[in-house]
């Protein structure tokens, strides 16, 4: 069995090409838009190294297959195409988000004001897969005004900024560190 090359030299002129075959320039929202899933895929690699909560790692590990389908989803062009199933999310995939959610948040104590990014090195971590989620959410909304979009991918984003946003506050509550609470006094 022979390998195949990481290089093919397609896209050296700019242009690369969708699930499908079409080819899109670089600069092409659809683009920007799973190019800022695979961002947050790769952040979330990283969080789940930081984390000593087994638990966190299965449901991390399952976020990351989730967003690796959206990643296909968003990069199949699907005028000439038809989504494979793998490349959907479905009720069951946002329900779970909302249970992980829920359980999460139960563990923890009430917020007493705006959290700020930090605490320890993994809700630090958390809050930049917070951050770049919720780029990625505007990426695929910008999408949204030029192509139809199944609603179910933007709940899922939705979702997950709030999931890893209750992940950082889990950390800091696990780690006994402490919240940074914003304080409009700081001088």
């Amino acid at each position: 069995m022979r390998k195949s090359k990481l290089y093919t030299g397609g896209g050296d002129s700019g242009t690369t090409s969708l699930v499908g075959g079409h080819r899109v320039p670089k600069s092409n929202q659809r683009l920007e838009a799973f190019g800022t899933i695979d961002e947050l895929n790769a952040w979330i690699g990283l969080l789940i190294t930081e984390t000593d909560d087994t638990k966190l790692h299965g449901l991390m590990l399952c976020v990351q297959h989730h967003l690796f389908a959206v990643g296909s989803y968003l990069a199949t062009d699907p005028v000439p195409n038809h989504l494979k199933p793998e490349s959907r999310i479905t009720p069951s995939v946002l329900r779970q988000l909302e249970q992980e959610i829920d359980l999460l948040d139960s563990e923890l104590p009430e917020m007493k004001g705006f959290v700020l990014p930090g605490g320890c090195r993994s809700a630090a971590i958390a809050h930049v897969c917070r951050t770049v989620c919720r780029r990625a959410e505007r990426q695929i909304c910008r999408l949204k005004d030029d192509v139809r979009m199944d609603d179910s991918v933007m709940v899922f984003i939705n979702r997950l900024s709030d999931l890893l946003f209750v992940i950082a506050r889990h950390e800091c509550f696990m780690k006994n560190t402490g919240e940074i609470i914003w304080d409009n006094t700081c001088k």
